[in-house]
């Protein structure tokens, strides 16, 4: 793992913003024309309500609903894309589907609306796919992400509140978890360097392995007989070193104050 692929580009900051300023530009024209964007949302189990899949994360109910969504998406959109740029696109848009698909599956009869099955989607995808990777930048994001938004787990749970939409939210978590299995980030494992590193190695037919035993001390073993007979075997005789030991006076240059 290279730390130069996280690079910053323009999409770091670009895909976020636009994001969120589409879900303000939703909101304005559902407010300055009078629209009733409501009945766009997810309906369970209605073939009308499937619609909802694809609209119901651009539509909020209030303002406060919308300023709620907008902070921990911007910023949860902003980690994917710097650390996961590769599968942002992927995450974003499976993600939509598949959380908004298992809420019309499992949830109560009423539209349910707004970005949060989303936000439980990047939630629970940064977090596992950091754990899964192992990588230590990662890893640190996947715990920083639950010092943030740790707390949202709660309402993943019916009867915290019966005005949110807990389907919503328990559909984004599976949906992320699912996302971090699918998706295999094999740009994230370590490189294999040394010949002890490959799958294939065999410390017994390694010529520094065979002068430790299986305990990791070290055996005072000897060279055989046909690798004794080519010392060129382990050193290379054809390389000459001179070293010229030469004598010079001390030159006094002074000091400078």
């Amino acid at each position: 793992m290279n730390d130069n692929q996280f690079k910053f580009s323009t999409a770091v900051i670009g895909v976020p913003v636009f994001f969120v300023l589409f879900l303000w530009v939703i909101y304005w024209i559902q407010i300055r024309f009078d629209f009733d964007f409501y009945q766009n949302g997810i309906y369970p189990r209605d073939f009308f309500g499937l619609q909802g899949i694809l609209f119901s994360p651009f539509i909020h109910e209030n303002l406060e609903h919308l300023y709620n969504n907008s902070i921990p998406l911007f910023v949860l959109l902003t980690a994917l894309q710097f650390f996961y740029p590769k599968q942002s696109f992927g995450v974003i848009c499976y993600g939509i589907l598949f959380s908004g698909l298992i809420t019309w599956i499992i949830g109560r009869e009423n539209f349910h609306i707004g970005a949060s099955g989303l936000i439980y989607v990047l939630v629970s995808f940064i977090f596992f796919k950091g754990i899964q990777t192992k990588y230590y930048r990662l890893v640190a994001l996947s715990l920083s992400v639950i010092l943030l938004y740790g707390g949202m787990i709660w309402y993943v749970f019916p009867d915290v509140d019966a005005a949110i939409s807990w389907e919503g939210h328990l559909a984004g978590f599976i949906t992320g978890f699912g996302l971090s299995l699918y998706y295999k980030t094999s740009e994230y494992t370590k490189p294999i360097i040394y010949d002890w590193q490959k799958p294939d190695f065999d410390p017994s037919q390694d010529v520094f392995m065979k002068h430790f035993d299986e305990d990791g001390n070290f055996v005072n073993t000897e060279i055989p007989e046909e690798e004794n007979e080519n010392p060129n075997m382990y050193f290379n005789s054809n390389i000459i070193v001179n070293y010229i030991v030469t004598k010079s006076e001390p030159i006094d240059k002074g000091f400078e104050g």
